[in-house]
Parts: C-alpha cells; structure tokens; sequence
C-alpha cells in the first residue's frame, strides 16, 4: 500500500516543494516521489485500470475499506509516477465525500504545478483526478 495520502499528506508535499528554488529541483524531488510508490502486478496492468487521457499508460486501482477508498497507481514514466504520488497524497485513505470535496484546483496553485507542465501532461493529471473523483462519486 501507498504511504501516499496515509503518512505523506498534500500538506507535506506543499510544505517540501516550497524549499526548492527551481523546478529543475522541484521535478527532481516530483520523479523521486514516483519511485517511492510500490510498483503495481501485472495483473492489475489491465484495460479496465487503465486511465484514458493521459500521454504516458497510468493505471489505477481502488478499494473501499472502512468507508474510505485507497488506491494503487502505476505509470510507465518516471515525471508521472511523481504526479500520481502527489495526488495520491490528496486523496488516499480518504473518506468519498472528503474526495470530493477537496479544492484539487488550490492544491495544485499552491503547489505551483499545472503551469510548469505540458499541456499534455496536464491534461493526463487531470485525467487522474477525474477518475478519483469519479470512483469517490460512484462509492458515495
């Protein structure tokens, strides 16, 4: 399971990012997030875990346990892995409702992100989101 969200907080990740001067540093730090996130089985590398829109192949897997939703997530590039643990780190081990109504759009000012990234690569964050999002909507 992912220390994303459960020991790492979205306020940990805000607090850690403003230490750095660049974004050279900030990406570095991002890509080492990536790699603490525990790789997922190839069993769970499937269609149905697949997250569309995004450039690189992300994959998502959820479970509700004790009315909160966790998630295991996995891409095949090392800037995404970090983008998924930052937003892991906003929403894991929480409760649906606490998901939804998370200001994800503040998180991501505060952290300075969406105007250092691609469009593409924005695009494929907010895919992320979007299918948290919809998987806290579908468990309320």
């Amino acid at each position: 399971m992912s220390q994303f969200g459960t020991q790492i907080s979205s306020d940990d990740i805000i607090e850690t990012l403003s230490f750095f001067d660049d974004w050279e540093e900030r990406y570095k730090y991002i890509i080492d997030l990536g790699r603490e996130l525990p790789p997922l089985d190839d069993a769970q590398r499937t269609a149905e875990h697949l997250v569309r829109g995004c450039q690189s192949q992300v994959w998502l897997v959820s479970q509700l346990r004790d009315d909160r939703l966790f998630f295991d997530a996995d891409s095949d590039a090392f800037i995404v892995k970090g983008l998924l643990a930052v937003v892991l780190a906003a929403y894991n081990g929480k409760r649906p409702a606490d998901i939804r109504d998370f200001d994800i759009e503040q998180y991501f000012e505060q952290l300075n992100l969406i105007k250092h990234l691609s469009v593409t690569r924005g695009n494929g964050l907010r895919a992320m989101v979007q299918r948290i999002q919809a998987t806290a909507t579908a468990a309320l």
